[in-house]
């Protein structure tokens, strides 16, 4: 998109970041929003990689709120496990691209998935299980 005008005032809209707050069931979160905005009024336009930044915060406030692991720790934990994204979200659940979504901030994992992360930091021997359940048996 290249120089739009404002909607309201027909001026020149301008790319850039202003602070934006969402709320979710009581929990906010401040975060800079990229777009194109107005000088003279109050309004925005937003592309899509521009929306993709308000739905990964949105996303990360859900996880707060619901007690879920943030994309920086699901990343960390599946890499102390020497696990690819693809062979985390086959042995662990979720699929072949489920890691790069939850890493990205692109999907919240289920509590399942974070519950068995969780118990794998503490245990990573616990991986062995998952890989090979008919041993396990």
């Amino acid at each position: 998109m290249s120089n739009p005008v404002c909607p309201e005032t027909g001026a020149p809209m301008y790319r850039g970041e202003r602070p934006t707050t969402l709320t979710y069931k009581g929990e906010s979160i401040t975060f800079d929003m990229p777009g194109w905005y107005c000088d003279r009024s109050e309004e925005s336009i937003h592309t899509g990689e521009d929306l993709k930044i308000s739905d990964r915060m949105l996303n990360r406030l859900k996880a707060i709120h619901e007690g879920l692991l943030p994309p920086e720790e699901i990343r960390r934990i599946r890499k102390k496990l020497h696990l690819t994204q693809e062979a985390a979200g086959l042995v662990i659940g979720g699929g072949p691209r489920a890691f790069q979504k939850y890493e990205k901030g692109d999907l919240l994992p289920s509590r399942a998935v974070c519950n068995v992360l969780i118990l794998l930091d503490r245990d990573p021997e616990g991986l062995a299980v998952l890989k090979n359940p008919k041993k396990a048996a």
